[in-house]
């Protein structure tokens, strides 16, 4: 008797260290092709203990891979090719023990930047922002397209800034925290365009109550996140480079703060770009390209408000995406022009960043993806 409970509690200590997360994740790097280079999605193995990281696969092929996304489920990715006048999304089975991508199918898109996946892996979202249009796309349980029931919106407008605003310029399709919508910042007319979701429906999306949502004229806006509590929204403008504070609901937006990522004496050009959370809500990050190269540290108070803690330096070029691994603890910048990922370590009670002196070396890193590995 005595043998056998000791059995069974030997064996649930087993279980229960062989369930305990572990701190490695797989890190996806999308990249920009360079002429001679590996050029595609770039797969590596993440420490989020020590900040260490190594080669996990083989480059996947894919011309100008800008953009990722990973399946709620994570046994898909979703990538853009970003070509002249057009390009592909392509939807890959991922495996998420060893990080291996296998390309399922593909699908014709016009100037895509940006892609996102509804938590029920039913439908995925493309903005295209040289079309000025998204595209809605239904998922077989595989997760690869149905290619026959693309649904594409295009959008008309301009706004006031001639050579970055002459017509519309989809730059990002995010779904509300309860995947009931989708906001869509349109840099090229000044708009975010709010849309219901439906995806057993022909038409995935349609136009919500309240179809838009007004930014002030040459904001530019480019991406947007959501708080934790989802009450509340965040918005960059890459033109102003700046960072709107929204409060949401039910597919709706409305202004509360708008926030400078500058200082007062700066004058070279300016260039909003990625934006994101830390884990526990109280911070935003937000990176600044043109002349300024920095990531930007708010703290977020109790009414979603924003003040500013910081301008830190991103110790390269061209900051464009930038990821919070799962952990919290670090904050990773790919510089798209110094052709590197720049490793910080996050302090969680004061929302600072510090060097590490770690870097991943890597040809026009443009989109930083984690994803768990699932042994």
């Amino acid at each position: 008797m005595k043998t056998a409970l000791l059995f069974t509690m030997l064996f649930l200590i087993s279980m229960t260290h062989a369930q305990t997360p572990t701190a490695k994740q797989h890190l996806l790097i999308g990249t920009y092709s360079i002429e001679g280079k590996p050029n595609g999605i770039h797969v590596y193995t993440f420490d989020a203990n020590t900040g260490d990281f190594s080669i996990e696969q083989p480059v996947t092929g894919l011309e100008n891979a800008s953009y990722i996304a990973i399946s709620n489920d994570e046994k898909n990715v979703y990538a853009v090719s970003e070509q002249n006048g057009g390009g592909t999304v392509n939807a890959y089975a991922f495996d998420a023990s060893n990080g291996a991508l296998k390309l399922l199918n593909s699908v014709p898109a016009y100037g895509p930047c940006y892609v996102s996946v509804d938590d029920n892996k039913k439908v995925v979202f493309v903005g295209n922002y040289g079309g000025g249009s998204l595209q809605a796309i239904h998922l077989n349980a595989d997760g690869s397209f149905v290619q026959n029931t693309v649904q594409t919106i295009k959008h008309e407008g301009k706004s006031v800034v001639a050579d970055r605003q002459e017509k519309s310029h989809v730059h990002a399709v995010v779904l509300s925290p309860d995947n009931q919508y989708l906001l869509v910042p349109d840099l090229g007319t000044d708009k975010v365009f709010q849309y219901k979701i439906n995806p057993a429906s022909e038409k995935i999306v349609t136009p919500a109550t309240t179809p838009f949502f007004d930014v002030k004229a040459g904001g530019g806006p480019r991406h947007l996140t959501f708080h934790p509590n989802g009450k509340y929204a965040y918005l960059v403008l890459e033109l102003e480079a700046g960072v709107m504070a929204l409060d949401y609901s039910n597919g709706k937006l409305s202004e509360k703060q708008t926030i400078s990522m500058l200082t007062p004496d700066f004058k070279g050009r300016r260039s909003g770009a990625d934006i994101h959370i830390s884990p526990d809500g109280k911070f935003l990050y937000a990176t600044n390209r043109g002349e300024a190269n920095e990531i930007i540290i708010y703290s977020i108070d109790s009414q979603g408000k924003l003040s500013l803690i910081k301008q830190e330096s991103v110790q390269g070029k061209i900051p464009r995406n930038f990821a919070i691994d799962p952990s919290g603890n670090f904050v990773l910048v790919a510089n798209q022009e110094s052709n590197d990922v720049i490793i910080f370590k996050r302090d969680a009670k004061t929302g600072t960043l510090t060097t590490t002196g770690k870097k991943i070396e890597i040809g026009k890193p443009v989109c930083l993806k984690f994803a768990a590995i699932k042994k």
